[in-house]
């Protein structure tokens, strides 16, 4: 955990926010006669519908032609079944969702009206997957895994909209435990949930389900962790998960219980006048989970009567849920629950702008203590996402607004292109891109053009590590995550179907990636495997003058949570600049941690370059990332 988050935490300031979120939206809750009707029609079928074209008229957005309410049938056990989903017309590929359970005798169409739920995905620009009981009503929830099981298979992984990758919660009443009982099987895939007038789950479920571990297989192509001897793994019932029960049933104390024991929380409750009772994740807790953010978990509990159906208390579910974001959904030891970006209390840009005849989107974050730190020359971070992340996914899971907030960081975040299908990005045209964003970014903000750093991960290190060989006098340090192209024999480097020729100019440049990462970045540079690292790291120690045997410690230096990183560095020897460094994280697989984001601004900000007419760089290095003036020394080219 940083600093910055522990003493925010330890002084209660993520309770505290959350209950004035939550407060804040019952009182800013519109009253039902002011909001206008907003019912949706009959839905549609999805059943043997093609998959959408491209629309290329929308950056970052699902095809209009799938915006709408939809309906999906499936067969399980011999019973029709049918889910409903709704996509509002502005819902940008990779979507926050949040999943509902209808109550027993409700139309779905006017239960997504009277609760608001349907003007929320409006204003939001989210979605919506809603269950939907049988004929009968809602069964038992072991009786309708299978029902709940088959929908949210087709939810996660369909070809008519994405999804952001974890999801929101919402069960009524009878329907509640159902939900829940794929929550307690699946705690990684949910970043937060919340159960109205809910009977719970019997204590034979959760008996079988808690004590189940996470072992160190990955999923894909990625390799398996191997961790040491004596290593405790973690158990489902381990897994933080904010959760909130709103008049529940007596017998729903068993999974209160269970929801108190997985979020590690406090014995004693607090009192809040709109979550009830708050039991908050002990501030000693040493869940894997919060390791960034520290113990911001919670369960709450209101015993007193609800109206479900009341837009107001669907607008304080609302603010529950989304003051939380997570990230990595197959991996225990990289999974973390984080706060959520909110755009607009931050000031976050959601910009436009054709590339190559192609409409695009990026973020533009200037944080408040942008000038508070750096007047009118503040740093520039740009950053790539990974393929299909987006720059909207990639703002949270990263928490890269976290560190512009604490350094005064200038962000812009990069979204791809539609890559192999309509509802779905990858990089492309990535050197245009980027010299049109420097160009506006120099011209409408008040930045620093020596100070422009790079970085992104997987296919966002891959365009990152691409400039640091072929165009290094682009930023004055780079440093990325989980991909580690290099020049070829040739001498050349092959991007976005291009080759280049490598400049064989030195630049500061950092690397991170998994003990499980993807199989061309397996081992260390010290093993018999030779790979995509050990290409990297020959080029830029190469260009450096530097050899592996030039590092200060050969073991490395192990730091993080439970030591989960080990860390490599080579230094200039003229200047004792760090010109080359590796860290190899130990217990995740491919998709980066919130942990690894300071990382990489610490190894950056201590750098910048000026380039003269003649095209000549210098490169300068600050013990103190340009806080202490004077102390910069010029790095010998």
């Amino acid at each position: 955990m940083t600093m910055l988050h522990r003493r925010a935490v330890l002084r209660g300031a993520a309770a505290t926010a959350l209950g004035a979120v939550v407060t804040q939206a019952a009182t800013e809750a519109p009253a039902a006669s002011a909001v206008n009707p907003s019912k949706p029609g009959p839905a549609k079928p999805l059943d043997g519908r093609p998959a959408p074209a491209y629309d290329y008229s929308r950056a970052n957005k699902l095809p209009r032609e799938m915006t709408g309410y939809w309906e999906k049938t499936f067969e399980v056990g011999g019973e029709t079944r049918t889910a409903k989903v709704y996509i509002s017309p502005e819902t940008p590929i990779r979507s926050y969702f949040t999943v509902l359970t209808v109550p027993d005798g409700a139309d779905t169409g006017e239960f997504l009206h009277r609760t608001g739920w349907r003007d929320i995905a409006d204003e939001r620009g989210e979605g919506l997957f809603i269950l939907e009981p049988g004929e009968g009503g809602w069964g038992a929830a072991t009786a309708e895994r299978a029902y709940v099981d088959v929908a949210m298979a087709f939810y996660q992984a369909n070809i008519y909209f994405s999804i952001f990758g974890l999801h929101y919660l919402v069960g009524y009443g009878d329907g509640a435990p159902a939900l829940e009982a794929w929550a307690a099987a699946f705690p990684l895939r949910v970043i937060s949930q919340v159960y109205l007038g809910s009977p719970g789950l019997p204590a034979g479920y959760l008996r079988d389900v808690g004590p189940r571990e996470f072992d160190g297989t990955t999923e894909g192509d990625y390799v398996d962790v191997v961790f040491p001897e004596g290593f405790d793994l973690i158990r489902y019932d381990e897994v933080v998960l904010p959760t909130w029960y709103l008049s529940p049933k007596r017998s729903a104390q068993v999974s209160i219980a269970y929801w108190r024991g997985a979020n590690d929380t406090a014995t004693r409750g607090v009192a809040d006048r709109v979550l009830g009772t708050v039991h908050q994740q002990r501030r000693e807790s040493k869940r894997w989970m919060t390791s960034f953010s520290g113990p911001i978990s919670q369960v709450a509990v209101r015993d007193r009567p609800i109206d479900p159906w009341d837009r107001r208390t669907t607008r304080q579910v609302l603010a529950f849920l989304t003051f939380y974001s997570r990230y990595e959904n197959s991996f225990a030891y990289g999974n973390q629950l984080v706060r959520r970006a909110d755009y607009d209390r931050l000031g976050v840009e959601v910009r436009t702008m054709t590339v190559e005849g192609r409409l695009r989107e990026y973020i533009v974050h200037v944080p408040e203590s942008a000038r508070r730190l750096w007047g009118r020359r503040a740093p520039v971070v740009f950053v790539w996402p990974g393929n299909t992340q987006t720059d909207k996914v990639f703002f949270d899971s990263s928490q890269w607004w976290q560190v512009a907030r604490r350094e005064g960081c200038v962000l812009v975040v990069i979204c791809e292109q539609y890559s192999v299908s309509a509802i779905s990005v990858s990089h492309r045209d990535s050197d245009a891109f980027f010299r049109q964003l420097r160009e506006l970014v120099t011209r409408e903000y008040e930045v620093d053009p020596t100070r422009f750093y790079s970085t992104g991960q997987s296919a966002g290190s891959r365009v990152t590590q691409f400039f640091a060989a072929a165009k290094p006098d682009y930023f004055a340090a780079v440093a990325s995550t989980s991909f580690a192209p290099a020049p070829g024999d040739s001498g050349d480097i092959t991007f976005e179907g291009i080759t280049y020729p490598a400049a064989r100019r030195p630049i500061p440049t950092y690397l991170t990636y998994g003990y499980g990462d993807l199989a061309f970045l397996k081992g260390d540079l010290w093993d018999d495997i030779e790979n995509d690292v050990d290409s990297w790291a020959a080029y830029h120690l190469g260009v450096n003058g530097l050899t592996l045997e030039d590092v200060g410690r050969r073991e490395g230096k192990r730091s993080g949570w439970f030591g989960r990183f080990r860390t490599w560095t080579w230094r200039d020897p003229g200047s004792s600049a760090p010109m080359v460094k590796v860290t190899r994280n130990l217990y995740r697989s491919h998709n980066n941690i919130p942990e690894e984001t300071p990382l990489l601004w610490n190894f950056m900000r201590h750098y910048r370059r000026e380039v003269d007419e003649s095209g000549r760089v210098t490169r300068y290095y600050s013990p103190s990332g340009f806080h202490r003036r004077g102390d910069e020394t010029v790095i010998p080219s």
